[in-house]
Parts: structure tokens; sequence; C-alpha cells
């Protein structure tokens, strides 16, 4: 598979910083909101947002992670031993505003499970969607509030976030079968 740069640095940089405005916009002002980032790669985006969001609002943003591992439909499939992860959610999400933060949005169904792994916590007033790349083909009534880019894909093709906490460098990949 050959990979083709779809955001840079910039663009990343960018993008959550307008994601971050759009989000204080939304939920008039940053009182009562919550990031949660799925993990892996939605947790450091989350960070990332909230850093933003404080630099021009002045107002800490609560920032928590969230493992979806056991609340996915596909677990039967998975590993006899899936991978888990410590969810941590900082303060009380009940009656807050609760957004949501993943990489990629596909199909629609880590954003269920996120859903219903979010329900452990609470009942938030309003739960909203923010991701970096949403590249389509739903298979669920899902959509993302806050997106960094649109990119249509074929099913074929594969999207891959890479952050500088977790791959060393901060882009966006597209990897396309036999474009050698």
């Amino acid at each position: 598979m050959a990979d083709k740069v779809i955001m840079s640095d910039a663009d990343m940089q960018r993008a959550i910083r307008r994601i971050a405005h759009e989000i204080v916009e939304h939920s008039r002002g940053a009182s009562g909101v919550v990031l949660v980032g799925v993990h892996s790669r939605g947790a450091p985006l989350a960070r990332r947002i909230a850093t933003a969001i404080q630099g021009f609002e002045g107002v800490p943003v609560p920032v928590g992670a969230l493992d979806i591992s056991l609340h996915r439909d596909d677990l039967p499939r998975l590993a006899a031993r899936p991978r888990v992860q410590r969810s941590h959610i900082p303060t009380d999400i009940n009656d807050k505003t609760v957004v949501l933060v993943d990489d990629v949005l596909y199909t629609g169904r880590t954003a269920r499970a996120a859903l219903d792994a979010l329900n452990d916590f609470g009942r938030p007033r309003r739960i909203m969607l923010a991701v970096m790349v949403d590249r389509g083909h739903r298979e669920l009534p899902i959509r993302p509030d806050f997106v960094g880019r649109n990119l249509p894909t074929s099913r074929d093709e594969l999207v891959s976030v890479e952050l500088a906490e977790t791959d060393g460098n901060d882009r966006v990949l597209l990897h396309s079968p036999g474009r050698d």
C-alpha cells in the first residue's frame, strides 16, 4: 500500500484550533464542557483541544479517556483477550456537555460503543462527537458535530492519524492499495 499525506502537522493544528472554537461556540462557552477521548488516539486529541480552549477562553476544560473495548459489537470476533485500557473521567458528567473525541469516524460502531461506555459514568445533558477525519461509509445513524477534515474514501483504503504522543509525528495518511 502506498501512503499519501492528507493532513500535515500544520493542517492538524489548524483543525484542532477550529474544532476548539466550534465546541465553545456551540456550547455557548467552555463552562460545563467535558472532553472525553476514545483510547488510544482520541485521548491525546482531546487534551490538545482542551489546551486550545484554555488558551483562548482562559478556562480549564476537564479531559478524560474512555476505553470502549468491552462495549464493542465485534468483541466475539476479537482475540480471546481484548486489550483493555483504563477509562478515566475526571469529573461528574451528569448534566454536562460531553464531547467525545476520536481520530477517525468510519462505520460509526466505535462511536456507538463509546456512547454505551459513557453511560457507565452518568447521564450527560448533551453528547457531541468530534473527529479529526470523517471518511464516510457509515453503518449506523451517527454523524460528527465537529470534523477536522471530511475525506471521502473507498472501502479498500485505510486512513491513519499519527500523533506525536503515540507515533512520533503529527499527520494523517491515506493508504491506498496499488498506488506504488
